[in-house]
C-alpha cells in the first residue's frame, strides 16, 4: 500500500472510531458529518472520499460499535476466575458503564434504532445479541451449572442479558442518582444470586 493509500486507510479509520463512539453515546440520528470531521481533523469536503454517504457512515459506525462490545465482555468474564459469569455481571451493570456510553456495550444505546432501521442494521444487531448469548452460555456450560441441558443454559442466558441491557439503560435515563445506583445493584445481585443458585442445583 502507497503512502497516500496507507493515509487515506488511516484517515478512514478514524473517522470510523470516531463515528462508532458518538453513535454509543448519541445514537444514530445525532452525528452530524462537519463534526465528525473535525473532531478526525479533516476537512469536511474530504468525506465523500471514505463513505458514500452519512448513513453509510453511521450503519459502518453503528456495525463496528456493536462488535466492540464482545471483547470487552469476555475481557470482563476473565477477571473473576473463580466465577466468570459474576465478573460479566459486576462489569457490565457497574457505574463506570453506566456512566461512559461512549465506550459501553451498543446494544444499549442502539436497540431503538435497530428497531426502526432497515435489515442491515437489524442483522449487525442481531449478530451481536447471538455473539453474547453464546458467551453467557458458554459461561454457564463452563460452571456446569446446568449439565448438559443447553435449552436450559440458552434460556438463562437470554434471562441474563435482557436484565443486563435493560437495567443498564434505566439506570442512564433515571434523574434520580440513587435510583440508578439502586437499579444497578439489586439487579447484579438477583442475576448472581439465581447463577449462583443454578450451578448449587
Amino acid at each position: 500500500m502507497g503512502h497516500s493509500q496507507a493515509e487515506k486507510a488511516a484517515s478512514r479509520e478514524r473517522v470510523l472510531r470516531i463515528a462508532a463512539r458518538k453513535v454509543r453515546a448519541e445514537g444514530v440520528s445525532r452525528p452530524g458529518i462537519a463534526d465528525l470531521m473535525k473532531e478526525a481533523g479533516l476537512t469536511h469536503g474530504g468525506f465523500y472520499k471514505h463513505f458514500a454517504s452519512r448513513d453509510d457512515l453511521i450503519a459502518q459506525a453503528s456495525a463496528a460499535a456493536l462488535a466492540e462490545g464482545s471483547a470487552k465482555m469476555e475481557r470482563a468474564a476473565r477477571k473473576n476466575e473463580q466465577d466468570p459469569r459474576a465478573g460479566l455481571v459486576d462489569a457490565y451493570l457497574g457505574k463506570m458503564h453506566r456512566d461512559s456510553p461512549a465506550t459501553g456495550c451498543a446494544l444499549v444505546t442502539l436497540g431503538a434504532a435497530a428497531g426502526r432501521s432497515d435489515q442491515h442494521f437489524k442483522e449487525a444487531y442481531e449478530k451481536q445479541v447471538r455473539t453474547y448469548l453464546d458467551l453467557l452460555t458458554g459461561l454457564d456450560d463452563d460452571s456446569g451449572a446446568f449439565g448438559d441441558d443447553f435449552e436450559q443454559a440458552r434460556a438463562e442466558a437470554m434471562l441474563t442479558l435482557s436484565a443486563l441491557v435493560g437495567a443498564t439503560l434505566m439506570s442512564r435515563a433515571v434523574a434520580d442518582p440513587a435510583f440508578s445506583d439502586e437499579l444497578l445493584e439489586t439487579v447484579a445481585g438477583r442475576l448472581k444470586q439465581h447463577g449462583s443458585r443454578a450451578s448449587a442445583a
